[in-house]
């Protein structure tokens, strides 16, 4: 876990419990979850079979749907499909 998206700072994983802990469960999860699918929608370059094509359009939807949810608790949290914080 780092402390910024902008400056890949490493922060003990102490500090990053007690952050998450100050955070509702939902939203601790959405962000697992946003995470997990920004990393498997950017897995896939070049020319895309049907079958790949339709692996990142999920994992797109996955990462639209757990935005909605990080973006209604705070918009600063919504991550992209070009990587991960």
């Amino acid at each position: 876990m780092t402390a910024s998206p902008l400056i890949p700072v490493p922060i003990p994983d102490r500090v990053a419990a007690l952050i998450g802990s100050c955070m509702p469960i939902d939203i601790l999860q959405a962000e697992v979850d946003a995470d997990c699918a920004a990393r498997e929608a950017n897995r896939f370059r070049g020319p895309l079979c049907n079958e790949d094509r339709a692996d990142r359009e999920h994992a797109l939807s996955a990462l639209a749907r757990a935005n909605k949810i990080l973006a209604a608790y705070n918009p600063r949290l919504v991550i992209g499909p070009r990587g991960v914080h």
